[in-house]
């Protein structure tokens, strides 16, 4: 699946243009974003897709040097399971 990027948002769509999987992560303070938000369509759940999202967010955010408050209960659960991203949490 190929995510489409905007500053503090990653999402994909179907071929109709409606958004099937998102994250949203805006910035709250400098340095600082929140993911708040992780939407996943019900035709693509079980597929990984929403993990995908959160790796591809946390990536960028560590590109640009920013923390990071998850407040989506899937992010939580996603930092958990991934002590490599843990340096981004926000302390």
């Amino acid at each position: 699946m190929e995510f489409q990027s905007e500053d503090h948002r990653i999402f994909a769509k179907d071929q109709e243009g409606h958004v099937i999987a998102e994250v949203t992560f805006p910035e709250v303070s400098e340095g600082t974003a929140v993911i708040e938000h992780t939407f996943v369509d019900d035709s693509l759940r079980g597929q990984g897709v929403a993990g995908e999202l959160l790796e591809t967010a946390a990536e960028q955010l560590e590109e640009r040097g920013m923390k990071v408050i998850p407040t989506c209960s899937y992010a939580v659960r996603w930092f958990e399971k991934h002590p490599e991203y843990r340096i981004l949490l926000k302390s």
